[in-house]
């Protein structure tokens, strides 16, 4: 009934018709937002703005006076101008991919098909009045001519003729759609096409949104003075707080100097582990009781050898590590305080105004050491390795010893000699 090549066409139907009907199921199922609604009405059901409601929420509670509250604002904003973008790229996609696979699958090539089936019933039509008008010749005796007389071998005819002349007109309807779902592949293929085009767009809308905020989010991260001090470069911590000597650092210094100067055994006597952890958070977030601290001096010398010992780079410097090493290793003291004098003044002005401050504090506590204990080579002792440390430690166990006496070697002098060294 059907042209040749037809029937393979059938059989491509139903295949395209099944792949369009699942993908528009799963890309159904990807949008966030309630699909029908109108941009407004999605808006209020998509996650995204929800998130958004939320972080400005948060924002309100926390207020604009703290670094949460301005992080949260931002992010809600930018959250919120995200959804915006979502709902555009949705309701595209829906626009031009969801709705013309739907059509495809659920509407044009039904139609051929329902097609294809009322060519079927034609058929039979045709083939039953057909069978009518056959038998009618039989009967009239003249089946041999094809040529029967009388009104009911005419009827018959016509009625024949009529269901064959549907079955061409069905017959040539049907091949014409199917030669048109043919040649219509390449928009069908374009559906898919522009759905990643859609994608890229949104893609890049997005990117360039938070592309917009991202910068504004780590001016504030930057510009806030509350940061950590304990494990970050010394430089950034001075940048951050305006100040020239690290915080925990004077704060230390300040509270030994009214109640810790005769304690004996500073800095070498081991603190309370948990007062020592407080302390060090109070510090960390540039708040600290002197009151509470005051009876507890060696929690305070603890904290301040645990921001030392913390810095990403020891108070002296990684670069002029051998050029100390090499300065404590020269046999005649004039040349070996000169030596320690020049790689004094190599050091960053950041790194020399603290080293300054904290040897000044250390000659000051040998002033005490009748009853602290604490003579320079104690405080060398204890300390030095806080101040300077080799980059590639390696082995420390084999090497503590050595390093130990080179890094005394060091410190001691400058402890003596601090008003020489540090005028």
């Amino acid at each position: 009934v059907m042209d040749p090549s037809l029937p393979q066409v059938e059989k491509r139907l139903e295949l395209v018709k099944q792949v369009s009907h699942s993908t528009h199921k799963k890309l159904t199922a990807c949008l966030q937002g309630q699909q029908g609604l109108d941009a407004d009405k999605r808006s209020k059901k998509l996650p995204l703005t929800t998130l958004a409601q939320c972080l400005m929420e948060g924002s309100a509670v926390l207020g604009d006076d703290s670094l949460l509250g301005k992080m949260l604002r931002l992010c809600g904003e930018a959250e919120d101008k995200l959804a915006q973008e979502l709902i555009h790229f949705e309701l595209q996609v829906e626009r031009d991919v969801i709705e013309p696979l739907f059509v495809l699958a659920e509407v044009e090539i039904p139609n051929i098909q329902k097609q294809r089936k009322h060519l079927a019933k034609l058929v039979l039509d045709m083939d039953s009045s057909r069978t009518r008008w056959q038998q009618s010749v039989k009967s009239s005796g003249l089946a041999s001519n094809l040529q029967p007389s009388g009104a009911k071998a005419d009827a018959l005819r016509e009625e024949m003729e009529e269901a064959a002349n549907r079955v061409e007109i069905c017959r040539d309807q049907l091949s014409a759609d199917m030669y048109n779902f043919v040649a219509k592949e390449v928009d069908y293929a374009n559906y898919f096409q522009t759905l990643i085009e859609v994608q890229a767009e949104y893609h890049r809308k997005s990117l360039a949104l938070l592309q917009t905020f991202l910068p504004q989010i780590k001016a504030q991260q930057e510009a806030w003075m509350e940061k950590p001090s304990f494990g970050k470069p010394l430089e950034e911590h001075l940048a951050v707080s305006g100040r020239e000597i690290a915080f925990p650092v004077e704060a230390c210094v300040t509270m030994l100097l009214e109640c810790g100067m005769q304690e004996e055994g500073l800095f070498r006597v081991a603190p309370s582990a948990s007062k020592l952890k407080k302390l060090k958070a109070a510090l960390d977030c540039c708040v600290v009781d002197v009151q509470e601290y005051s009876a507890d001096p060696h929690a305070i010398a603890g904290a301040l050898k645990s921001y030392l010992r913390e810095l990403p780079e020891p108070l002296m410097t990684f670069e002029l590590y051998e050029e100390w090493i090499q300065a404590s290793n020269i046999p005649e003291q004039e040349k070996r305080l000169q030596a320690l004098w020049n790689a004094c003044e190599k050091l960053p002005k950041a790194n020399y105004n603290n080293i300054r401050y904290v040897i000044k504090f250390l000659a000051k506590l040998t002033e005490y050491q009748d009853m602290n204990k604490m003579t320079p080579s104690n405080v060398a002792i204890v300390l030095g390795p806080n101040l300077l440390w080799p980059q590639a430690e390696g082995n420390m166990t084999e090497m503590m010893t050595t390093l130990s006496l080179q890094i005394v070697g060091i410190i001691e002098p400058l402890i003596q000699h601090a008003d020489w060294f540090f005028p």
